[in-house]
């Protein structure tokens, strides 16, 4: 069996996550290095005995004990950071996306195809226990043909105006887990788009260049339409829902909660609140989505979410924003040419 050596790129957030996880719940690998350009991020490496800590991320690529690289570096980093990794032979999971230029991502494709290595990408909702529940009763056959999905995503506050500056925009940073969710959910090829976007929560964030409000209508191949709706403010928690419709029955899953408890009295019923923030909602698909990979490699397998999924993904963000714009259908196709 292949020796899995880690080193990890950027020690944020999404980073510090992956960490955790791979050094408490993964015996078959060792990380042997991380890099991140914040040198407080060093306190990981002393955390857990990491023998190696780099401010620079080609001395981590550079290191051959590393054979397996995760980036969780800044998006405007993806791209070098993969395609670094790739042409040094490293199978690679990388943050979503791998870049916001669609040229620039079919390039990082090219390189990785002829490196031959392992490349998946962190489409996390795909791992959601609740997500896959509802996908395996679909492949069961047990809904049926999917003839309408409906995805309800939204956030519990807009993240800070100098994230959106830097973040592609909602649909490019945001909606694209709903863009690969309803791909996944369907198991069709997306035909086109239309996308209504608004500024009804912040008008900071439309000066920003970026919008808080959002409905997008997506056709498929086989003729399957799904709706996503998006908000950057949901006073009552993060808010996360799938719906199929089929030719054979229906499946959604509900919000995750703190407790499932309700209550009623004279007055009416209550009951928890979602789940605050995506770290708490999300905690078992980071797990989840990196057992994945650690097993792709292993067993020598193909990634579940691949470089291609993530360049569709991307394309659907660009369709949307085009179609908002100019106000029209847009295909995808026209996004790829």
């Amino acid at each position: 069996m292949k020796q899995i050596k880690i080193g990890i790129i950027g020690i944020g957030r999404m980073g510090q996550i992956h960490l955790d996880n791979l050094m408490q719940k993964f015996s078959e690998v060792e990380v042997v290095a991380i890099s991140d350009i914040n040198v407080e991020a060093r306190q990981w490496a002393a955390k857990y005995n990491i023998p190696k800590f780099y401010s620079d991320y080609q001395d981590l690529i550079s290191n051959q004990e590393v054979n397996t690289v995760v980036i969780c570096s800044p998006t405007n980093q993806h791209a070098e950071n993969i395609i670094a990794a790739a042409q040094a032979g490293k199978d690679v999971f990388c943050e979503k996306p791998m870049d916001l230029s669609i040229q620039t991502a079919m390039r990082v494709l090219q390189i990785v195809e002829r490196a031959g290595v392992k490349f998946m990408l962190g489409f996390n909702r795909r791992f959601d226990p609740n997500f896959m529940k509802i996908k395996s009763l679909i492949d069961e056959g047990k809904v049926g043909e999917p003839q309408i999905v409906k995805i309800t995503s939204r956030d519990p506050a807009p993240p800070p105006i100098s994230y959106i500056k830097s973040s592609g925009g909602m649909f490019l940073d945001m909606t694209i887990h709903d863009f690969d969710m309803s791909r996944f959910m369907v198991n069709s090829e997306v035909k086109s788009i239309f996308a209504v976007g608004r500024n009804l929560i912040d008008p900071e964030i439309g000066i920003a260049g970026d919008i808080d409000t959002a409905v997008v209508t997506i056709t498929f191949e086989s003729g399957a339409i799904a709706t996503i709706d998006n908000s950057r403010q949901a006073v009552y928690g993060y808010d996360q829902r799938v719906e199929v419709f089929g030719s054979e029955g229906m499946a959604g899953t509900e919000n995750n909660k703190s407790d499932n408890h309700y209550y009623y009295n004279k007055k009416g019923q209550s009951e928890s609140l979602p789940l605050h923030f995506f770290m708490d909602r999300y905690i078992p698909s980071y797990f989840n989505e990196m057992k994945a990979f650690i097993h792709c490699i292993v067993h020598d397998e193909a990634p579940k979410v691949g470089g291609q999924d993530g360049l569709i993904s991307l394309a659907m963000g660009w369709a949307a924003n085009t179609s908002m714009q100019e106000n029209r259908v847009v295909m995808l196709k026209e996004m790829l040419n």
